[in-house]
């Protein structure tokens, strides 16, 4: 990822969010992806952490989450939310790429409007692909780009092939 936000711009962009997940709760997103009681699922570029609750109710206690992102105040924010809600499967990764996580052990990841953002999506792909398991389904959605820009972006590698189109998401399945 490029450089984080400045705090000031981090606090902003979280208070913005909680006027949008009230008007579309994030579960109605992540009912398109899925998910189910015993995933591991990584959000990629986590932000203030919107999608934690819905998450771990989708996962249930069997699962785990994977929040990172490359600014500190979303892995505060993250920590505070899975220390209040009493998660013990939500695990913060603060890093501009490298998730530190195992090969083929993530059956989901959520790109959600970072995309754009990133200096070098290749590599970010590389390693999205790395982690997720054999037909793994990394989840994208990215306002900033349109749909002749991200089927390209995210298939020309030949590490992902776009398996569903829904509402809000583009599901694509892991490759090779």
């Amino acid at each position: 990822m490029d450089k984080h936000k400045s705090n000031l711009d981090f606090q902003l962009m979280s208070f913005c969010y909680k006027f949008r997940d009230r008007f579309l709760p994030r579960i109605e997103i992540l009912k398109e992806v899925g998910i189910e009681p015993g995933f591991h699922v990584l959000d990629y570029g986590c932000g203030p952490g919107s999608y934690i609750i819905p998450l771990a109710e989708l996962v249930g206690n069997s699962g785990r989450i994977y929040a990172l992102d490359i600014h500190p105040l979303a892995i505060q924010m993250v920590q505070r939310i899975a220390s209040r809600q009493h998660l013990t499967n939500v695990e913060a990764i603060c890093s501009d790429r490298e998730t530190g996580l195992p090969d083929s052990s993530v059956d989901v990841v959520l790109l959600y409007d970072t995309f754009h953002d990133l200096s070098d999506p290749d590599s970010v792909l590389e390693e999205l692909h790395r982690v997720l398991k054999p037909n793994g389904i990394l989840s994208f959605s990215d306002h900033h780009l349109k749909e002749n820009e991200i089927i390209p972006r995210v298939t020309d590698g030949g590490l992902f092939a776009l398996s569903r189109k829904g509402k809000r998401t583009y599901s694509f399945l892991k490759q090779g």
